[in-house]
């Protein structure tokens, strides 16, 4: 059978197009997926588009299905819901989320696709894959009853850890973000919000995801003696200063890094990549994530998306991509 496809590539840093392609017929075991949506993960996908991946990062960066080599031309992306198609009779018409480029229709390994649970919608089981990064965070942390948490930086994973975060029993949960807008978002997600000049100190955990020096310092700042700062931001190829000066070394501060690449060493033993994944997809079933996406457009769009995104002209957490066959979403 004859399969094509349209995939979103990019062509050359800050230009996108979109590209017709052949699909082979699926091998033993693989399954082919019709996509219905997939998402713009606005941090590291538009950093992608600007061609800031540092060459020493190549490597590390690599989605799982990405084609072509960073800078460009290449296909990246790694949030996408879809149906099978065609594969093993238990996958058959199943609704799926697989870490996959921006493309109508693929196929990949069966292993590959995790079910979307039924009482999770299709439209929100985009976020899988910012939620599964928010779980790594909170197992690398991690927060204890009662903690008091400023999560710096209201992006995407921002926001998704302060939403996680906030189930914690007896915690004090604030979002700190320098733009207003982002308050009606903390309300959302059951949330403080203030602006990083009125944010509360003394905390326990901060966990920046604001990619910027100035938020880096910022939470520092707020927290209490022997307190930990989690690292989630991705600076991409700039360079950062850290304010490890005046009282850093004497209130006994810690920065940790985190990253979803791989499971937290806190639960490495016990829980694979394919159980973290499965792990952010039940609990998408909370209605409260919706709060995340702020935008949707036409896949036929996406080349002229991405600039406004990359560029802040288009302001956006996650934005999704609707595709021919899903439907408008509310």
């Amino acid at each position: 059978m004859n399969r094509t496809a349209r995939a979103f590539w990019l062509r050359s840093p800050g230009r996108g197009e979109i590209r017709e392609t052949t699909l082979a017929d699926p091998a033993e075991g693989e399954a082919v997926v019709r996509t219905l949506y997939s998402g713009v993960s606005r941090g590291t996908e538009t950093l992608v588009f600007r061609g800031g991946v540092p060459e020493s990062q190549h490597a590390v960066m690599r989605a799982p299905f990405q084609e072509g080599d960073f800078p460009a031309p290449v296909k990246y992306g790694y949030l996408n819901v879809g149906v099978v198609e065609e594969g093993p009779g238990d996958l058959l018409g199943r609704t799926v989320f697989c870490l996959y480029p921006h493309q109508t229709r693929y196929a990949v390994p069966a292993s590959a696709l995790t079910v979307v649970p039924e009482r999770v919608p299709a439209a929100r089981a985009v976020l899988a894959g910012t939620v599964e990064t928010a779980v790594n965070a909170l197992w690398d942390a991690p927060p204890l009853v009662g903690d008091r948490i400023a999560v710096v930086g209201g992006g995407m994973i921002g926001c998704s850890v302060a939403a996680l975060a906030a189930r914690f029993p007896g915690v004090r949960v604030q979002l700190v973000d320098p733009d207003p807008a982002r308050a009606g978002t903390a309300k959302a997600l059951g949330v403080d919000f203030a602006a990083p000049e009125d944010a509360r100190g003394d905390c326990d955990l901060v966990v920046h995801a604001s990619a910027t020096e100035a938020g880096l310092a910022r939470s520092l700042e707020l927290l209490r003696t022997e307190g930990t700062v989690l690292e989630l931001s991705w600076y991409g190829d700039r360079r950062v200063s850290v304010p490890l000066g005046e009282a850093f070394h004497s209130r006994r501060l810690t920065v940790r890094g985190s990253q979803v690449g791989t499971v937290s060493p806190a639960r490495s033993g016990t829980r694979s990549y394919g159980d973290r994944l499965a792990l952010a997809l039940d609990l998408l079933a909370d209605p409260v994530f919706d709060a995340l996406v702020t935008g949707e457009s036409a896949f036929e769009d996406l080349p002229g998306v991405l600039p406004r995104l990359a560029s802040g002209e288009l302001p956006a957490l996650c934005h999704r991509i609707r595709y021919q066959d899903a439907g408008s979403s509310a």
